[in-house]
């Protein structure tokens, strides 16, 4: 094995949280182990920082296990120092400060990543903000704007706009010239959303959001509706569509399966529904998202806009508390544990 390796001895061992049995959040341990070693193609990263997102709750949850041959470390996003090049890795070296999505393992003091997921932390972001930018940014873009084509001037329902992928979704429709509807729970979370570039902030515990997508669009509908539910609202997004419109399925919070579905109304309005997870994705296919998220939105990010907003940040060895408030829904934007 062949690594450039950095010229200060890197200690043997580490510290890194593991899932020690599915269950609540008092199941994330922090435990001693070695340092992994960065293979072909691979980068080790020295982690400064590491997002909490959704799909780790689940996983820790034993809902989602990470595929076959992949750590079980959680921890799907980075951001940190590179000390260490596997063979064959380019474009970066030892000391670069970088932004990585992982294929795993972001909960530790080191990781390993694959060099064609890794983009240099954007001009004038900390490392905190820069590990809060891989796994939601990455999902967003290839979701919404390669797979949902949405445009400028069209008009978007963001569900859930103060979560981690609503808020990304937000912020990275309102850069590329989109309306913004979101649903949230309650005024304070509406109002966060609109603070966040929402045009719109619909509260669902009040209001009927097919009713107030008619009322925002004069009858239409919007052009989009980016769900992070799932079932239990597939047939109300339906409705709240204009011809020819896209649902975008991200999450399914409210369930996997939609009882209801009218599929003369998909046909008849001529409707497209789509969705993907990140984790199903080729490294081919992440590679060339990276590309596209890079060319669109790191100048955008320079000039401080579209960073992701951080709502809270814990130490490394409280990663269960940052489960716990993940959980809790009462977070705007995303949690960062940090690690150095």
């Amino acid at each position: 094995m062949s690594l450039t390796m950095n010229t200060l001895a890197l200690p043997k061992q580490m510290t890194h949280i593991e899932i020690t049995q599915p269950g609540g959040p008092d199941v994330l341990q922090p435990r001693t182990v070695g340092l992994p070693h960065p293979g072909p193609g691979e980068l080790l990263v020295r982690v400064h920082a590491a997002g909490v997102n959704r799909p780790d709750v689940m996983q820790r949850m034993g809902v989602y296990p990470m595929p076959p041959g992949v750590t079980s470390v959680p921890g799907l996003e980075i951001a940190g120092e590179v000390v260490a090049l596997g063979e064959g890795s380019s474009g970066f070296a030892v000391g670069d400060a970088v932004c990585a999505l992982t294929e795993g393992g972001g909960y530790a003091e080191y990781c390993t990543v694959p060099v064609t997921q890794t983009l240099p932390v954007p001009a004038g972001l900390s490392m905190v903000q820069a590990a809060a930018i891989p796994e939601t940014y990455f999902t967003v873009w290839a979701n919404v704007f390669d797979a949902g084509a949405l445009r400028r001037e069209q008009t978007v329902l963001i569900h859930g706009g103060t979560s981690g992928i609503g808020s990304t979704a937000v912020r990275l429709s309102k850069e590329r010239g989109a309306r913004v509807l979101v649903t949230d729970d309650g005024p304070d979370k509406c109002q966060a959303a609109l603070n966040l570039g929402a045009d719109i902030a619909i509260d669902f515990r009040r209001q009927d959001f097919v009713e107030q997508v008619s009322l925002a669009t004069s009858g239409r509908g919007v052009d989009m509706v980016v769900d992070i539910v799932g079932g239990a609202y597939f047939e109300r997004n339906v409705a709240a569509l204009a011809r020819d419109g896209r649902l975008v399925l991200i999450g399914f919070l409210g369930g996997e399966v939609a009882e209801r579905v009218n599929l003369l109304t998909i046909a008849l309005k001529r409707l497209t529904v789509t969705g993907s997870t990140m984790r199903a994705r080729t490294a081919t296919e992440k590679a060339d998202i990276a590309q596209r998220l890079q060319a669109a939105v790191w100048p955008a990010m320079a000039q401080g806009r579209c960073v992701p907003p951080v709502h809270a940040v814990f130490p490394l060895t409280q990663a269960a508390e940052a489960h716990r408030l993940m959980e809790s829904g009462g977070h705007v934007g995303k949690i960062v544990l940090q690690v150095a």
